[in-house]
């Protein structure tokens, strides 16, 4: 299952035309950043299931570039249509312990707690 989530990712990112300019994540569009969230796969199908430390990692990264960036990656159509659950992906920075993230930021209809 997560061999295919991220075989899926890759083939989507391939379909995904560069857009120039800043965004949410500068000139990265959010959909192609949404590829280096592959290794939070399964903690953002269960939240029950503890992220990897490659997951927390990209996590960090992505939220050091800006809670925007953040929430637009985990709402993207790339994380959409591999089955992630923004309900459950926006609760990543809390269950990898980073203590530095975005509480209370409003992230479509979710608030990353």
């Amino acid at each position: 299952m997560k061999v295919l989530l991220v075989m899926f990712l890759v083939v989507a990112a391939a379909g995904l035309a560069a857009v120039h300019g800043a965004g949410e994540c500068g000139a990265t569009p959010p959909d192609r950043m949404a590829l280096k969230l592959a290794p939070c796969a399964s903690a953002a199908l269960d939240p029950k299931s503890a992220p990897s430390s490659g997951c927390c990692t990209a996590v960090l990264t992505i939220g050091k570039q800006s809670p925007q960036c953040l929430c637009a990656v985990m709402l993207s159509n790339t994380a959409k249509n591999s089955g992630i659950k923004p309900e459950v992906a926006i609760t990543i920075p809390k269950r990898c312990n980073i203590v530095d993230r975005p509480v209370g930021y409003k992230c479509g209809d979710y608030t990353l707690p």
